[in-house]
């Protein structure tokens, strides 16, 4: 079983959207598309209404340098 995930793990949730997603830009993914992603990881164990843009913005920069470093 997946551990448990919560917004704060921005890494963990980077690295599990870059596995789930190899081949999407994460900058081209609006905030509305990341969130539903994020809440619909296996192991995602947070609120859903918690979230705000810093919190995606960081998830978001996190995924980018894994995509990058995949595409390097």
């Amino acid at each position: 079983m997946a551990r448990e995930i919560h917004w704060t793990d921005t890494e963990e949730i980077g690295i599990q959207l870059q596995e789930k997603f190899p081949d999407l830009d994460p900058l081209t993914v609006r905030f509305t598309d990341l969130h539903k992603y994020i809440t619909e990881l296996d192991g995602f164990a947070d609120d859903p209404s918690t979230s705000n843009e810093s919190k995606l913005e960081a998830i978001q920069m996190a995924w980018y340098e894994e995509f990058k470093d995949a595409s390097s």
